[in-house]
């Protein structure tokens, strides 16, 4: 009797594993096919997810090329810009001078011009004081009595006079 407390019954072995084998098979089915399934699932959208990061970071580094790209383009536009109005200016400002030079000599020349005809006139003005003095001075010369020579003299005088005028003014 004893025995029968330790020993091992064939039959309730043989049950257990068929009841162990039916469960596997009933789990398997029911709950090993979809978890597996569902982590299989879980795999793939982590995979997704990575793929569109990789993804997303290869855009975003080609957008920064491409905007280092135009920033670069945009800073050379913008040298030539200000280095094409620089040179404008300096253009403008070299005819803005030329034109105060030419206007200033154009008022020079009118200056001189002027200034000459003023002395024509003056000349012209004097010239005609000393024939009008001259004749007044030979009316009283001859009011007067006068040697010849002395009168010759005082012509001559008068004559060189008139010359040496027109020296210093031509």
């Amino acid at each position: 009797m004893t025995l029968d407390v330790i020993s091992v019954n064939f039959w309730q072995i043989v049950i257990s594993l068929l009841n162990l084998t039916i469960m596997f098979l009933i789990l398997k089915k029911f709950l090993f096919k979809p978890v597996k399934n569902m982590i299989a699932k879980r795999q793939s959208e982590v995979d997704a997810q990575y793929e569109n990061a990789a993804s997303a970071e290869k855009n975003a580094m080609e957008s920064k090329a491409m905007w280092e790209e135009k920033l670069a383009s945009a800073k050379d536009e913008a040298d030539t810009i200000i280095k094409s109005a620089s040179e404008s200016a300096a253009r403008r400002g070299d005819e803005i001078v030329a034109e105060a030079k030419d206007k200033a000599e154009g008022i020079l020349r009118q200056a001189q011009n002027q200034a000459e005809l003023e002395k024509k006139k003056a000349y012209d003005s004097i010239k005609k004081d000393i024939a009008d003095v001259s004749t007044l001075l030979s009316e009283k010369m001859l009011e007067r009595e006068i040697k010849t020579d002395d009168h010759r003299k005082l012509i001559d005088s008068f004559i060189n006079n008139i010359g040496d005028g027109d020296d210093g003014n031509k």
